[in-house]
Order: C-alpha cells, then structure tokens, then sequence
C-alpha cells in the first residue's frame, strides 16, 4: 500500500481517537447539557444540545435580565392579587406589599420566587402575555433559535421550552451585566419589604455556591415535567465556563465534574498581536506604534491564529488611543474575537502644515469680516 496512503490512514485514526477520548472523558445524566466557554462561545460538552425541554425556574435568567436591563432598579411597586397569586415557590409578596424592583430581582435568583416573576412581569409588560412577547425578542437577539417563552416563572406550559445551548447563550449574555453576575452569586441577601417594609433574608437555592469557592451562580429549577434543571458558571485562571443540564436528576454532580474537566482544557493564554506601526501622513512623526487596546485573556483549547488588519495611511493628527484597526483571532476558521488596535502614541500635524492651515483660516476670517463691514 502507498506509503502516504498509511501516513494518512494512521493520521486519521490517532485524530478520530483524540476526538473521542476528549468528547467521552466526562458523561452526565441529563437529557440535554451544554458547557460553553463564556470568551468565545466554543461548546467543549455537549448532549442533545438542540433537545427542546422544558427549563422550569431557570427561565427567570430571562425575567431577570429584562428586568435589570429596564434601568428602573428603584422602582417602588406596590404588589396587587394578580403579582402575588401564583402556585409554586415565593418570596413572600401579598397584595399592598410594597416592593423595589431591584429586590424583585433578588427575589428571582436567590429565592426563586413565582410571586416576584409575576409582578416583574406585569410591570414592564402589563400583562404576562405582553411580558412574554419580550421575552421571545430579546431570546431572537441573543440568538436563542430553539426557545420560546409563555410564562416569566418556567411554570409548566407546552409552548414553553428551551435548549441546553440557546439557555447557555442567555447565561454568557446574563453574566457579562455586572449587576446580574453580582446577585446570582450571593449565598444569601438581606431585604426589606411588605406593608410596612421590615427585614427578611433569602438564601440561595445553588448548592454549588458552597461547594465551589469559583462558581458565580446562576439559577436552579425543578418541576414534575421538567425534572431537575441548572445553569451555572465558575471562573478560574481567567476562563469563565457556563454549563446548563436539563432534566438531569445528578446535577450537582455532573456541574461539578464537567468544570473540572472543563478547565482543564481550557487553559487561559494571552494573545497579543505582533508589535506593529502605522504609517502617518502630514507629521514629524513618519509612524505611530500601534498597540491592543486591552489585553485579551483568550481559552486555548485549539490552534488559535490572529490576523492584524490595519489601516494602510493616517492622517496627522493621529491621537494616543485612537483606534486604527483590529486583531481577528480564529480556530479552525470560526472567528473566535475580536480586538480593537490603538496608537500607541501621539502624532501632531507637522509645524509648517499647521502654520499653513492656520493662515488659510485667518485668510478666511479676514474676508468675512471684510464682507461683514
């Protein structure tokens, strides 16, 4: 047989095992689970990734996010029969309650309250219908395809579903609002709400939050339908993974198993592009240094390439921090980010061109004002 024809054989062999190997170190029990790096997107785990399923409380990642993304956090609410008559778990509201919106957040992803859903969601919609018609246009920005929303608790309904991956798209979006991440990572909160206002603490229903010193949240759900269902995320050595399990009755378990094996292949490594300068036009200076605007803590799981793409010409003035072009890493052709590139100093116009600029303005004033007399 054609040597080449061997290489090539044996090539094949050892990749489809490597493949193997990585996809099957680590099982769940799940009916449907996803692990994504919060960085670039990349799913390093996957089962039934595209499973419709019901997401119980988990939902309330989505009534959160709006609620916080309403800018209203000091909203008083004065709580009505409609926001508190609900079945399910609460956080304590009953009708001339009176509420801030913000605590109706914390009464969401600390208490897991249908009651504090509700009156979210009859406040920013007016109706739970009108709330839930929000809901499906910020799941289509965020580029969840597979999901659609009926009520803003997870209440069993079966128009109300999810996938693994659309839940762990709406984790990555949740966690990069700092007010979100702040309150899905709290063991415990201290509010003070009702009629009269007095003093109440919730404690978190996450587990992993004492079991994990890196987890930062995010929700926990349960129903008879959809079973035990979690989303969570944990940063460590800069990498930040979210993974979601639907209906799986080891959850806390395999959360814990799959960041393990998670952060272990997805090591942290900064990536700065090759030092650059950018020709200027018009200046003392011939060229500016060219800089990233920030550095990049990018997951390295694979070959990462980085492409510069810089403006050929700048005109002078050219300012410190001025973006000039952008750094474009990939892996495997899938743009992974995207980096802004800076000057890295300063390049005034040169002396005579600005004394030539500014005698042709003067010129130009002279004639006004002589027009003007």
């Amino acid at each position: 047989m054609n040597k080449r024809i061997i290489a090539f054989s044996i090539a094949v062999c050892i990749g489809v095992s490597c493949f193997y190997i990585r996809s099957r170190a680590v099982s769940v029990s799940a009916r449907g689970a996803v692990m994504m790096c919060v960085e670039t997107g990349e799913v390093l785990f996957s089962e039934n990734p595209d499973k419709r399923l019901s997401m119980a409380s988990t939902t309330k990642i989505m009534t959160s996010l709006l609620a916080l993304e309403a800018a209203t956090p000091e909203l008083e609410i004065e709580v009505t029969q409609e926001m508190a008559e609900v079945e399910g778990t609460s956080m304590g509201l009953r009708a001339g309650d009176s509420v801030s919106l913000l605590e109706i957040v914390y009464g969401m992803l600390i208490q897991s309250g249908n009651d504090a859903a509700n009156t979210a969601a009859i406040v920013l919609g007016g109706s739970i219908e009108e709330f839930a018609e929000m809901m499906n246009n910020r799941a289509e920005e965020i580029g969840m395809k597979n999901t659609h929303f009926v009520t803003p608790s997870g209440l069993d309904d079966d128009e109300h579903y999810s996938t693994a991956y659309d839940m762990a798209l709406l984790a990555c979006e949740c966690i990069k609002n700092p007010e979100f991440r702040s309150i899905c990572s709290k063991k415990s909160a201290k509010l003070s709400y009702g009629n009269p206002p007095y003093d109440r603490t919730l404690t978190n229903h996450n587990r992993l939050l004492w079991s994990m010193e890196d987890c930062i949240g995010i929700k926990t759900g349960f129903t008879k339908k959809s079973g035990r269902c979690l989303v969570s995320a944990a940063e460590r050595d800069g990498v930040t993974l979210v993974i979601v399990t639907l209906n799986d009755p080891d959850d806390w378990d395999d959360h814990i198993s799959l960041f393990n094996y998670g952060f272990s292949i997805c090591k942290s490594a900064v990536h700065s592009p090759a030092c650059r300068r950018l020709e200027v036009c018009g200046s003392e200076k011939k060229s500016v240094s060219v800089v990233p605007a920030y550095e990049p803590m990018l997951p390295e799981t694979e070959e990462t390439e980085c492409e510069v793409l810089l403006r050929q010409l700048e005109y002078a003035p050219v300012l410190k921090g001025e973006a000039v072009g952008k750094a474009v890493y990939r892996s495997n052709g899938k743009i992974l980010y995207e980096l802004p590139l800076v000057a890295g100093e300063t390049a005034d116009i040169a002396v005579h061109i600005a004394e030539e600029k500014q005698s042709a303005i003067d010129k130009i004033i002279k004639r006004i004002k002589d027009f003007l007399r």
